[in-house]
């Protein structure tokens, strides 16, 4: 059953009031989420969510705070996710990235357009992440004892 357990990691990344979102193809229909992730095995939390938002976008960015973790039942393929999301700032965009296959197009979204599509989002947790963000629940990033 191991594998029906999938951690991983989020990014909300807000600019000029507007939310860096990815749209991809699950299951032949098209859905919106964030730069997310699989953690692979060994590596950093705050890397994974680093690397996991510059493979899916072209965006370099920093970490700044941690949202939370929240989980979700995927009914189509029975896994249970377990996602540890963070606020980052952009720092750069970077021309020459090379982006996931599995990614469609990375865009910046209004608040108003994600919820206007919300029947597209991957799951809740998409936007249960951005209304944590724009009411201020952020965490430090000391919480994380990271020896890896």
């Amino acid at each position: 059953m191991p594998d029906k357990i999938h951690l991983t990691v989020a990014t909300v990344v807000e600019k000029d009031s507007r939310f860096l979102m990815v749209l991809e193809t699950k299951a032949g229909q098209q859905v919106i989420n964030q730069p997310a992730g699989h953690v692979e095995p060994g590596e950093d939390i705050l890397q994974a969510a680093l690397r996991e938002t510059m493979e899916e976008t072209g965006w370099q960015v920093t970490i700044s705070g941690f949202l939370g973790f929240s989980t979700h039942f995927a009914p189509s393929n029975g896994v249970t996710y377990y996602r540890m999301s963070f606020v980052a700032q952009p720092v750069g965009f970077d021309t020459q990235a090379v982006i996931d296959p599995d990614i469609d197009l990375s865009q910046w979204m209004t608040l108003d357009e994600i919820r206007a599509q919300q029947q597209q989002l991957r799951s809740p947790m998409v936007l249960s992440c951005i209304e944590d963000y724009l009411a201020g629940r952020i965490f430090p990033l000391d919480i994380f004892r990271n020896s890896l």
